[in-house]
């Protein structure tokens, strides 16, 4: 067994976590026991093209999380509803491998282990409270290769900084102006919609909401991953984002329309700032899907007249749906960043890809332990108000479905609330243990259901 096996291990046992998750240490010791390629801090950093850049990365990471809810209001359950007194839990281990191709060129493939199920499986709140949740939930382990993509840096002058080595990430030193391209199979996040304090489920929030832009429909099929490329221009503290992805080939499934005859075109521009000497910066999104898709004045008329809500399969034809968003944030300490987001998108077509928002605002921050002594620890706090437009309600209180939303019914609707606050405690080395809680009122919008209690755990360690 290595040292880090063995490490970590220890840990394992103190906390009593080896009997809930058995597969966690399976997954990570060979992990552990790998050599990366990993400088020291201060180490020179590599330039391109040099005899000493290793031509080979690997790193890993595996988390296990698990997440309880007591009883609350239930009066009635449809088919999307979450369901009181469960706990469930999901497990995962990624591989990060990476090879130098040609200079500024790199190719990464993960490969990861999945297993577990989210709340009511995945279902019942549009601001879902677990990132690591897939849509796929299955009670034994299953492999996929989650991405495998080729990153291509184009230098374009300017002051040159060291880029530390990490996941699908080489140490090297890239120009302040450049340009990025990637293709292949990736997640539409790991390029758009990002955040320094809000944006990794593994590492600081869980809730869907809070991680990414309620609104934010992102081409995915039921894992979060797709098909397609993405160009980024640096230009001082200016960067221009594009991107061009396959949409799932039926609205929230497991299979991606490889044709790209549905497809979704992605535009960011970001700007990077200081105030009062302290890094921070504001991100516009825009979104435009194109696909098949349900229009839901039509199943509302049909309801109308028949008194049954159709097969959203029957009605769906070519359409558009466009969305939007800000992103921002703030160092204010060196310990303490904010974070704010805010997202439109359209109301009167079926939500393809990620959840049934229309309005969503989210703000909060993130503080570092610095002030008693934990460095390495961080405490988190986030609010969260997601909303639908009138066609949808009225889609929903006739019966219809989303795609993580319908309860059967709607008498009454209510503006999705969430609060949600951690504490993330370093336990050993890159061995992290967090303890969640968050505060769902009105889940699916529906002020009969709830509120709600969620309370988390989550186990991680990477290198």
């Amino acid at each position: 067994m290595t040292r880090q096996s063995a490490i970590l291990t220890a840990v394992c046992s103190r906390l009593g976590l080896c009997i809930l998750a058995p597969g966690l240490l399976l997954a990570l010791a060979p992990v552990a026991g790998a050599q990366m390629a990993q400088p020291a801090d201060g180490a020179a950093a590599e330039t391109p093209g040099s005899a000493t850049q290793d031509p080979f990365a690997f790193h890993g990471q595996t988390t296990f999380t698990v997440q309880t809810t007591p009883g609350f209001a239930s009066p009635y359950l449809g088919t999307n509803s979450l369901k009181p007194h469960q706990t469930r839990e999901t497990f995962d281990a990624t591989w990060f491998i990476g090879a130098r191709l040609w200079q500024g060129a790199e190719l990464w493939g993960n490969p990861e282990v999945d297993q577990g199920f989210g709340l009511s499986d995945t279902v019942g709140v549009a601001g879902f409270p677990s990132g690591e949740a897939y849509k796929v939930g299955k009670a034994q382990p299953y492999l996929r290769l989650q991405r495998l993509f080729i990153r291509q840096t184009i230098d374009l002058g300017g002051a040159a900084g060291a880029v530390a080595a990490g996941a699908n990430a080489f140490a090297r030193r890239e120009t302040a102006n450049r340009l990025v391209i990637t293709l292949g199979k990736i997640s539409v996040p790991d390029i758009f919609d990002t955040n320094t304090y809000a944006h990794d489920p593994r590492a600081d929030f869980f809730n869907w909401t809070v991680i990414d832009t309620g609104t934010f429909d992102y081409a995915a099929d039921s894992w979060g991953y797709t098909y397609g490329a993405a160009a980024e221009w640096y230009q001082a503290d200016w960067t221009l984002r594009g991107g061009f992805f396959a949409l799932s080939a039926v609205p929230n499934s497991e299979t991606l329309d490889s044709s790209f005859a549905q497809y979704q075109i992605d535009g960011e521009i970001e700007h990077r700032h200081k105030l009062g000497g302290r890094p921070g910066a504001i991100r516009v999104t825009l979104f435009r899907n194109r696909g098949r898709f349900e229009h839901l004045a039509d199943a509302i008329a049909i309801y109308d007249a028949t008194g049954t809500i159709p097969d959203p399969a029957t009605l769906r034809r070519p359409t558009t749906r466009w969305g939007g968003q800000i992103n921002a944030e703030q160092e204010i300490t060196d310990a303490l960043g904010l974070f704010v987001r805010a997202g439109l998108a359209g109301g009167s077509i079926e939500a393809d890809e990620f959840t049934d928002i229309d309005r969503t605002l989210a703000f909060g921050g993130k503080l570092s332990g610095d002030g008693w002594g934990r460095k390495a620890d961080a405490i988190g706090l986030a609010f969260v108000d997601n909303a639908i437009s009138r066609q949808r309600r009225m889609f929903l209180a006739d019966g219809g479905l989303g795609i993580l939303v319908g309860d059967g019914r709607l008498p009454a609707y209510g503006d999705e609330h969430i609060l949600e606050a951690f504490y993330d405690w370093q336990v050993i080395g890159h061995v992290n243990l967090t303890a969640d809680y968050q505060f769902i009122a009105n889940p699916a919008y529906n002020p009969q259901r709830g509120p709600v209690n969620v309370f988390g755990l989550r186990l991680h360690a990477a290198i």
